[in-house]
């Protein structure tokens, strides 16, 4: 699970949890670092990030949002995979 808390007019979340519920190999702590350290989690980070300017949400609209391999949901890219790799090793 991952949880972000913004407050208004603060860029940056105030917090980050990743809770794991004991199943991962690397301390959520860690994981947490990992993700601070990779991903932009300000507000425009994240809509520069995903390309959340684009009109898809008619598509998005029916049969769910997460799963499905349509080129334009890149939410479900893994295309940072490398980065959080490199925090692990």
């Amino acid at each position: 699970m991952v949880q972000l808390a913004y407050a208004i007019g603060v860029a940056e979340p105030v917090s980050l949890l990743i809770e794991t519920y004991g199943t991962g190999t690397v301390p959520d702590e860690k994981l947490e670092a990992m993700v601070r350290g990779t991903f932009k989690l300000t507000p425009r980070g994240i809509i520069d990030s995903l390309d959340l300017r684009r009109p898809i949400y008619r598509q998005t609209a029916a049969y769910g949002h997460f799963g499905r391999a349509e080129p334009d949901f890149n939410w479900e890219r893994v295309d940072q995979a490398q980065k959080l790799a490199l925090f692990s090793a």
